[in-house]
């Protein structure tokens, strides 16, 4: 959801995210310079600039230069170098758990309580669903980062932000590109992409085919994607920009481990099947006639479990000019999200199909003698879906058991937003908008209990409607060439699931639609400090107020279904980012460069009181002061870039890379910590100067992942408090016996690529 892009009427690809923040160059208004940790201005050729970032709003953005030189596999490896952007392994090999500033820390797969766009075109889907499997960087110029409360213009799930991602635009491409990556477990991936481009059009083509056998046993896989953007110009006055994505992901899946298991067979060897299974080796165990009884333990390769997804996108969107200052775009998306995935004990099988309508209207005015800018915009998306559960039997193939729940239902949203963005002094600018979005969810589940007598279903249904309003205000001050500063409150929601629904506090199979949408109140107050062009630092303090997130609980003691969704009441969120870049020898070694991303977060409930429960009784716990589970209090990227720029080694660069990661708590107690990491990465790289003729068109690359061959955790899911006989709770040894956390990550790796240019 969200509003469409800014977009100068000749500039070869969009810039984000929206109308209202494009302003037009002014006499009076001080112009920011260009540099490598934030893409401020995006030059079209009769406009003016077009403010890229949203104004009062951090942002922070990695170009093709910080991602394209090296193996690039998933959008870690684009977002690694963005303060406020932490990742986890998801369920997948580029299903990354993406958080900005701690949001959907608590996932095991996808991307929540953000909107993500590419190319201003929805790839979140109405129910806050959006998934990274889709992403192969090579084809991206590179994304943005939108952080903070964001709903006023994002809609729906903008509760920690928004991202957009920006494919390469052909006329940067002009021509054929041909490309390879190959290296540690077998990977390969073939890519193409093929680009032209000018005034009148710019066409881009990307596919790719990429395979592994993985590192953990049971993780092979292979996925296709296939991404196109088409802009025309039909006239002066009107554009066409067509935009087509498909991703094919046929992945196989382990289990996750407990902390115990992870520490005795990280990456999962020897566990071919459950009868000679080695330590520390995760099974699941099924109904050995697929509905009810006696149970088989088996191990992930016997079962076969994995993902066997699709996903295709489909937008298009026009742009007209009414008049030189003002411009209307709408723009329609169908995304189809169809999945099959046996990845534990059942199998969840279903098409989500979605349908994305967006307008808005953007004036440039004038308040007086001041600048003015005025956006309107509206937008609805509609979600229909119907999904299958089935028991797995204990054989291979995934085969599937009996049906054990179905859910059919829907969801939309309908929106309306304005902002005005008022230039009311030569080095201010003010911002002020206020958004609203009108939520239907409906569905009607049907559970199946099944035994040698008799089987009954249960229909349940829920319907509920939402309205939430979110404000926002900023303001931006830039008293010199060399400082900008910034301060913002913004606001933000994000609806219930309808997954939520279908089980009551009481612990039974019911209507569950008490469920309040969760909120957020968050302020920024941020710097830029860029004296020359060999130094820029940027700063940012976050202090975020946070109601009504939704968490699950223990129901009680023998529930039919054990826990359910409700509100926990307040926690609060705060924390600092800081990047900066630093040429420290710009005559004497031009090409050296020293990058740094750092971010702490800090989270904490201030209102929230737990309910544990074992067979006999349950118990309340406080859980205020306590540290929010899965959010990583410190994570750091540190770089030492450096690039030939000229001599008989012209084109030859490379850097060193230290990623450190602090631990972090799993557990609403704060009982069980996963540790925290650091990471050494080695690349080389060589672009051939236009002095040697045709071997200009190579590119080459060699890189060492994990140079100390470190144990890691990549990927960690929060875990459940457990309640012992005697009403206490169980510490840290006990926790680190539950199964269904940890993935770990990659042990040292080597890694080559070669593309060639046409």
């Amino acid at each position: 959801m969200g509003s469409l892009q800014a977009v100068a009427a000749e500039a070869p690809a969009p810039a984000f995210p929206h109308p209202a923040r494009a302003s037009h160059a002014s006499p009076s208004r001080p112009k920011r310079k260009a540099h490598p940790v934030e893409s401020i201005l995006v030059k079209g050729q009769a406009r003016g600039p077009v403010t890229l970032s949203p104004v009062g709003q951090t942002t922070y953005s990695a170009e093709r230069k910080d991602f394209a030189n090296h193996v690039a596999q998933s959008v870690a490896d684009m977002l690694v170098t963005v303060p406020g952007a932490s990742f986890l392994q998801g369920n997948g090999p580029r299903d990354t758990v993406v958080s900005i500033r701690g949001s959907g820390a608590r996932q095991s797969y996808g991307l929540r309580n953000l909107q993500v766009s590419e190319d201003g075109f929805p790839v979140t889907q109405p129910d806050g669903t959006a998934r990274a499997d889709l992403i192969d960087p090579h084809a991206y110029e590179g994304v943005d980062v939108f952080q903070g409360p964001a709903s006023t213009l994002y809609g729906n799930y903008a509760i920690n932000g928004a991202i957009n991602f920006r494919t390469r635009s052909g006329a940067s491409i002009h021509g054929l590109e041909l490309g390879s990556d190959f290296g540690s477990f077998g990977m390969f991936n073939n890519y193409m992409t093929l680009g032209a481009g000018n005034r009148a059009y710019d066409f881009m083509l990307f596919a790719s085919d990429v395979r592994s056998d993985g590192f953990i046993a049971n993780s092979q896989y292979a996925t296709s994607t296939e991404n196109m953007r088409l802009r025309v110009s039909l006239s002066p006055k009107d554009r066409l920009v067509l935009k087509f994505i498909n991703n094919v992901t046929d992945a196989f899946l382990p289990l996750r481990l407990s902390l115990n298991q992870y520490r005795l067979n990280p990456y999962q060897q020897g566990c071919a099947t459950a009868a000679g299974a080695a330590a520390g080796c995760g099974t699941v165990s099924l109904f050995r006639n697929g509905a009810y009884g006696a149970q088989t333990a088996v191990t992930p390769q016997q079962a076969n479990l994995g993902r066997f997804d699709r996903r295709s996108i489909v937008g298009l969107r026009w742009e007209h000019d009414f008049t030189p200052r003002m411009v209307w775009r709408t723009q329609f998306t169908y995304d189809q999200r169809h999945v099959e995935q046996p990845t534990s004990t059942t199998a969840f099988v279903g098409p989500f199909n979605s349908y994305n309508v967006q307008t808005d209207l953007t004036r440039h005015d004038a308040l007086g003698t001041t600048p003015l800018t005025s956006f309107v915009g509206a937008n609805f998306d509609y979600m229909d879906y119907g999904y299958q559960v089935y028991a797995l039997l204990p054989q291979a193939g995934a085969t599937r058991g009996s049906e054990t729940s179905t859910s059919y239902g829907h969801q939309w949203n309908i929106g309306l937003r304005f902002e005005e963005d008022w230039q009311f002094a030569p080095r201010w600018h003010a911002v002020i908008g206020l958004g609203g979005t009108q939520s239907d969810i409906g569905a009607v589940q049907t559970v199946y209990s099944r035994s040698a007598a008799v089987t009954r279903a249960q229909d349940i249904t829920a319907n509920r409607r939402f309205f939430n309003l979110a404000p926002e205000a900023s303001v931006v001050f830039t008293p010199d060439k060399a400082w900008t500063w910034h301060a913002r409150l913004g606001t933000a929601y994000a609806t219930p699931g309808y997954s939520s629904f279908f089980v009551t506090p009481q612990g039974n199979y019911g209507n569950n639609t008490q469920l309040k949408s969760q909120s957020s109140l968050g302020v920024d107050l941020g710097t830029e400090w860029h004296p020359s062009a060999s130094v820029n630092v940027q700063a940012t303090g976050f202090y975020e107020f946070y109601r009504n997130e939704l968490v699950s609980q223990s129901a009680g003691v023998n529930t039919q279904a054990g826990s359910y969704t409700f509100n926990a009441p307040a926690s609060q969120h705060r924390g600092v980012e800081l990047a900066a870049t630093w040429q420290a020898l710009p005559r004497t070694l031009p090409g050296a460069k020293l990058r740094l991303s750092y971010t702490y977060d800090n989270q904490i409930y201030t209102t929230y009181t737990e309910i544990l429960s074992n067979s006999t009784m349950s118990r309340s716990f406080s859980r205020k002061g306590n540290l929010i589970p899965g959010v990583m209090p410190h994570f750091l990227n540190a770089r030492v870039l450096y690039d030939q720029p000229s001599g008989l080694f012209e084109g030859l660069g490379g850097f060193a890379e230290v990623t450190w990661r602090s631990a972090f708590f799993i557990d609403n107690a704060n009982l069980l910590k996963i540790p925290g990491y650091g990471l050494l990465n080695l690349e080389v790289h060589y672009d051939p100067p236009a002095r040697l003729g045709w071997v200009h068109r190579l590119h080459s690359y060699i890189e060492v992942q994990n140079v100390a061959d470190s144990v890691y955790a990549a990927g960690a899911t929060t875990i459940s408090d457990t309640l012992l006989a005697n009403g206490q709770q169980a510490g840290a040894s006990v926790l680190a016996a539950k199964t269904g956390s940890i993935y770990a990550g990659s042990p040292r790796a080597f890694f080559g690529g070669v593309r060639v240019k046409f």
